[in-house]
């Protein structure tokens, strides 16, 4: 082995420490609270609070995400394209990360005049994704630069989706808790289903609530900037292209990259189809437990048991993937979240509204296999760059991640959107407090049985995903040989 291949190795190959590894984490923390309480609850605060029709903002998310198709490929471009002191892909943390929180924070602001403005939220929408674009792909692009040592990348995938899943508590499980305690109507002592404990909540889908929206939501903005401060302070780029590699990419390799790279394009669409059925559940979830079930107080406590095993189980990934392979792992949890999607069918059903413990289960097993399942194929994101560059010569981290954007936007799109036109569709009403049976149908059609069809769909994508541990290794060792080469070469 030669000095330069050596050289190669000790520092793309690094072990990385725990302190690094919770750094990048925080990127995920910090952007779960900003878009994820967008996603998981902004439908139900502008079809209820903010009193825009339910079709309209499902049209909203639509429009945005088409622009995206456009937009994030000339943002990886870009990003791949350039460097600074201060690294490729660190300093947008920064850039784009403090419009991004103030962006967010606008859209639950209760300024007078704006409510029911639909122009308002699509104008403040529009740039939040547009922004969100700025920070997501290059803070995926991080992830393959950090290092190629595969027991530290399954370690930082595990460390990433422990913080991504302590941000999902905030947000699905005490963001609706802390903003119901906060609303002012109807305001009475409630059970919230946790071991006796009562708090004095009131109607978080009535407009008065509005401030105690933006107050909660305010809070977590605050949290979020300062989480993505420390993902930039406390991480370093390792692996990125050279000067030469970063000159010659052009608009036209994302093109290249859908055609030349199979793996991308199978994770892509198995991405497409987990954020697809993960954001349909999360859409509607809210109104699930508002209209179907009737136990909004419950959110907090089944969410709060439900969220243990993201974070305490995410240690066990790396075992697992080794035990069952990685279209195993995949096959495991997706199983496991169809099955608690039947249990929260039965739950739902007359008679079994009130049995808490069918709460606690169904949505503990289904939870169980949504995290691991969407958790750990971020896992498989370096090796289909790493893939990619051998291919093609150039390291389009940017360009891919951008790539990845696109599809998990398109499962954003269908599953924000495509809910909102079902519950249109079968005739929820958001300013009546009870709903028809038909609506109700709908909710459950959107919260239940299309996920888990999405999962089982799911399931059949993986198993066409070629690459298996020994190819990343082989891939690894030939990438080796060629960055060594142009450094004894001077290129």
């Amino acid at each position: 082995m030669s000095n330069d291949t050596q050289v190669v190795q000790q520092e793309e190959y690094r072990k990385l420490s725990l302190i690094e590894r919770m750094g990048y984490g925080f990127g995920d923390f910090a952007q779960n609270l900003v878009f994820g309480t967008v996603g998981g609850f902004l439908a139900l605060f502008l079809t209820t609070v903010n009193a825009i029709g339910t079709a309209t903002a499902g049209f909203i998310f639509l429009f945005v995400r088409i622009v995206n198709v456009i937009w994030d490929p000339m943002v990886g471009t870009f990003v791949d394209k350039r460097t600074s002191k201060a690294g490729k892909y660190r300093p947008w943390l920064l850039r784009a990360g403090i419009p991004l929180v103030i962006l967010g924070a606008l859209l639950f602001a209760p300024i007078p005049g704006v409510r029911g403005s639909v122009p308002f939220i699509f104008i403040t929408y529009l740039l939040l994704d547009l922004v969100y674009s700025v920070v997501n792909i290059p803070y995926g692009s991080l992830n393959a630069s950090l290092t190629r040592n595969p027991e530290s990348v399954d370690q930082i995938t595990t460390t990433r989706m422990t913080l991504a899943n302590v941000a999902n508590l905030l947000v699905y499980t005490l963001f609706p808790m802390f903003v119901q305690m906060a609303a002012p109507k109807d305001r009475s002592l409630k059970d919230t289903g946790l071991f006796g404990l009562k708090l004095n909540m009131g109607t978080y889908t009535d407009p008065s609530a509005d401030h105690a929206w933006f107050n909660v939501y305010a809070v977590y903005m605050i949290i979020g900037a300062i989480a993505l401060f420390l993902c930039y302070k406390l991480t370093k780029e390792r692996v990125v292209a050279n000067a030469e590699q970063s000159a010659q990419v052009k608009v036209y390799d994302f093109f290249i990259e859908f055609k030349n790279n199979k793996p991308l394009i199978i994770l892509g669409v198995f991405f497409m189809l987990a954020f697809t059925f993960m954001f349909f559940m999360n859409t509607v979830n809210g109104f699930f437990y508002q209209y179907t079930v009737d136990h909004s107080d419950w959110m907090g406590a089944v969410g709060l048991i439900a969220s243990i095993p993201g974070i305490a189980f995410t240690v066990f990934w790396p075992r697992l993937k080794k035990t069952f392979g990685k279209k195993g792992f995949f096959h495991l949890f997706l199983g496991m979240f169809v099955i608690g999607e039947i249990l929260t069918w039965v739950w739902s059903l007359d008679g079994m509204r009130d049995q808490l413990w069918l709460a606690y289960v169904s949505t503990f097993i289904k939870q169980w296999g949504l995290s691991s399942a969407t958790g750990f194929m971020w896992a498989l994101v370096p090796e289909v760059v790493s893939y990619g560059e051998l291919k093609s010569g150039k390291r389009n981290a940017a360009i891919i991640n951008a790539i990845m954007g696109l599809f998990f936007k398109v499962g954003f799109t269908l599953g924000g959107a495509v809910p909102l036109w079902f519950l249109a569709a079968y005739g929820f009403n958001g300013d009546a407090e009870q709903q028809t049976a038909n609506a109700l149908s709908g909710i459950n059609m959107t919260a239940i049985w299309i996920p888990a069809v999405l999962a089982i769909v799911s399931m059949i994508v993986m198993q066409f995903y070629p690459l298996s541990d020994k190819d990343v290794d082989n891939i690894n060792k030939q990438l080796d040989a060629k960055r060594a080469d142009m450094k004894s070469t001077g290129a």
